[in-house]
């Protein structure tokens, strides 16, 4: 018997959803002899609508309209990943450049977070940074410009996945970055890199090619941790192949005001790094964590809300700073 009754709340079940798409009531009345059909709109899912940003070619590039001054290449960095890197990247860049300010976004990431949160289609793109770490290409015909106001974008595909190792036998593997982006001071008020969560050699080209490293930290329990090995890497590479890296300064991120835990590290690396911290802190919101998926930064997707409000404090503080 349980087999049957099984049978038949299947059976029941199909009749329920064939009701769903069209019902077929028969009408009561002596005067009708055929069924009254009443067909009901199915709804669809939605699909989806983000249009990916056309691949135009730097060529294509809108005229600068201000005197650029001198640039300032800042590789945004943390080992440790979910720490907003990628989020600070695409939002700060944006915000800057809706101030008015040129920025070259440079997505060293295999993961091309960057890339594909700023609407670009990566299966579209022809040439990376991979080909220009490893194919010597100019930076140039890899960037995608104007893809918000102001901000263009070196973008990375999946092939940047195997440059850690093939970098490996190749001349001079350290500076290829700081060789390629070097071409492009004067052009842009600034050049953000947004690093992969290592400390390989895409990292490590990064360190070498930034003036300054700003280093998001999640306002969680291990907030410092891989913060020291970062620092001793950054010592490493200042003393050997960039004497003038330094920390231009250091962000809190998914800052959450209603729990006693993000104060006690707010505190905690306040009073470690000092006033290199940023005063802004960014605040875990829901419409951060959307906005990738529509391709578009959070100064677009929600510019009254508290995210973007936030990112726009800090590209007034970063200006401030020089």
């Amino acid at each position: 018997m349980g087999f049957l009754d099984s049978l038949k709340r299947e059976k029941n079940e199909t009749k329920t959803v064939n009701k769903q798409v069209s019902e077929v009531q028969e009408n009561t009345s002596d005067d009708l002899d055929e069924p009254v059909v009443i067909v009901r709109d199915v709804v669809q899912p939605l699909e989806d609508k983000i249009e990916s940003k056309s691949l135009r070619s730097y060529e294509e590039k809108e005229p600068v309209k201000h005197v650029v001054g001198q640039t300032k290449i800042i590789a945004i960095i943390n080992q440790k990943g979910g720490v907003g890197k990628s989020t600070t990247a695409i939002n700060l860049a944006a915000a800057l450049g809706e101030m008015g300010k040129q920025v070259l976004l440079v997505d060293l990431d295999p993961q091309g977070n960057s890339s594909s949160g700023l609407g670009i289609e990566k299966s579209a793109v022809q040439q990376c940074i991979y080909d220009v770490l490893l194919a010597d290409e100019p930076i140039e015909r890899v960037i995608i410009p104007d893809v918000c106001p102001g901000l263009d974008v070196a973008p990375a595909t999946i092939n940047l996945a195997g440059a850690e190792v093939e970098l490996v036998s190749e001349m001079a593997r350290e500076n290829r970055l700081k060789d390629a982006v070097g071409s492009m001071r004067g052009r842009y008020d600034y050049i953000f890199i947004d690093c992969p969560p290592s400390l390989g050699l895409l990292t490590v080209n990064a360190l070498v090619a930034a003036d300054k490293l700003l280093i998001p930290i999640q306002c969680e329990f291990y907030a410092l941790e891989g913060v020291t090995k970062l620092l001793e890497s950054m010592k490493r590479v200042k003393s050997r192949l960039n004497p003038t890296l330094d920390i231009y300064g250091v962000l809190l991120t998914m800052y959450d005001n209603r729990t006693l835990l993000s104060k006690q590290v707010v505190d905690e690396v306040r009073g470690y790094f000092g006033k290199i911290v940023f005063n802004t802190l960014i605040p875990r919101t829901v419409k951060l964590s959307e906005a990738p998926s529509f391709g578009q930064p959070i100064t677009q997707y929600d510019p009254k809300g508290k995210g973007s409000i936030s990112y726009i404090e800090l590209a007034k503080e970063v200006i401030s700073r020089g």
